[in-house]
């Protein structure tokens, strides 16, 4: 698939969908209509399982989906996180650190890319572990303003308090990574003789 074809490729279309949920999402949750906040959650987390399985059925994986799919991801938790800090559900130094974390990790993958130094970006374990407890945390704290038990509030913040260890801990993980493969790069550079 080439072009804007990518665009109607069903994985793609319900990427779209999305980030398509996301304002609607924020605006239910600040009007304090938190069951339809909850059903468009659910179908938003829907649509992540459903893009990838049928990417995988139809044999539609495009570039632009590699890079949708996890924009629309990233937009979705970041303003779910904000949103949650606005209503008092998560403290404002956990969202500080995970918009911390990610402003960093974009701003230097975004200058090795456009400087041509390094172009594969894999997650990291801690990044992984990171986005997984981001994940959870705010289906936790979802739950919890629409169910409220005490039982998700003991939950709600064992989760932040691991994501106050995990962010930094990833963005410093990352950091390492970039740079042994740079240095690896640059020794590999180094061998090879001169044409």
């Amino acid at each position: 698939m080439n072009g804007l074809s990518q665009f109607a490729a069903a994985p793609n279309l319900l990427t779209l969908m999305r980030l398509f949920l996301v304002p609607f999402l924020v605006i239910t949750i600040l009007d304090g209509h938190l069951h339809w906040a909850f059903a468009l959650f659910l179908v938003a987390g829907l649509s992540d399982a459903l893009d990838g399985l049928l990417a995988r059925l139809l044999k539609q994986h495009t570039r632009l989906g590699q890079y949708l799919d996890p924009i629309a991801d990233k937009m979705l938790l970041s303003t779910l996180f904000v949103v949650f800090t606005h209503v008092g559900a998560i403290p404002r130094y956990v969202t500080v650190l995970v918009f911390s974390r990610d402003a960093g990790i974009l701003l230097i993958s975004t200058l090795l890319y456009v400087t041509n130094t390094l172009r594969d970006f894999r997650p990291s374990l801690f990044g992984k572990l990171n986005t997984l407890t981001q994940i959870l945390a705010v289906i936790v704290v979802m739950c919890g303003l629409v169910f409220g038990t005490a039982h998700l509030a003991e939950v709600r913040v064992w989760l932040l308090r691991t994501i106050t260890v995990l962010a930094p801990l990833s963005a410093a993980q990352y950091a390492w990574i970039v740079v042994r493969r740079i240095q690896k790069q640059e020794e590999a550079a180094q061998k090879q003789p001169a044409s």
